[in-house]
């Protein structure tokens, strides 16, 4: 099984790489594609280009061997829809293959907002993170998303290998309190970002000054 994690990743930290690791743990996947977003269409423009958010991740990943960076969202220099991209990934990939979208709790609590979004179970499966002792709550979903959740929900992540696309999995992972905005806050306020990522990345955001104006 393949998991696919796309994301703008501005920056990229150590909660993005625990995600996709516990992942492979939990779900039992052969490796992570990343794709940074190109143009993401559910926020403002990035401070930074796309490139740069790109050579980001490719640095925080490069040394883990089931890790894989899909730069075609960034690449194709428009807006950056989930669906399309999994689209392409079914074009190229073995249309058997299993794929599992990863997401965090709270960006799959919008997911009916997104373009086209219920066209995206018959092209993955979704895999959502929570905080331990915080499951995904039918209650707070949108009525459209909670009735396909009830629907497709799964306790056991091995129903994901048995159909290519379509059913949702649930995991707790660390929870680690990084949040992207909070570090860009601190750089720009001329405070350390260290430790709530990783140094190549670190060192990448000062040698191009980013991130220095709020």
């Amino acid at each position: 099984m393949l998991g696919l994690f796309g994301g703008t990743f501005d920056p990229v930290h150590f909660g993005h790489l625990r995600l996709a690791e516990e992942a492979i743990s939990h779900l039992g996947l052969s490796s992570v594609r990343w794709i940074p977003a190109g143009q993401p269409p559910h926020r403002g423009t990035p401070q930074v280009t796309p490139q740069q958010r790109l050579a980001m991740v490719l640095r925080s990943t490069a040394k883990n061997d089931r890790f894989f960076v899909d730069s075609a969202e960034v690449d194709a220099e428009r807006a950056s829809y989930t669906v399309e991209t999994l689209a392409r990934l079914r074009r190229e990939l073995d249309s058997t293959q299993p794929l599992v979208l990863l997401v965090g709790a709270d960006a799959f609590a919008g997911l009916s907002t997104w373009h086209r979004w219920r066209e995206i179970f018959s092209l993955a499966h979704i895999a959502v993170s929570h905080r331990p002792g915080f499951p995904v709550e039918l209650a707070s979903l949108p009525h459209e998303l909670a009735t396909e959740f009830a629907d497709r929900h799964q306790l056991d992540a091995a129903a994901l290998n048995v159909a290519p696309a379509g059913r949702i999995v649930t995991f707790a992972m660390t929870q680690l309190a990084i949040s992207a905005t909070q570090i860009r806050k601190l750089i720009a306020s001329g405070k350390s970002a260290r430790y709530l990522l990783p140094d190549p990345v670190l060192d990448y955001i000062q040698t191009h000054q980013l991130y220095k104006s709020p």
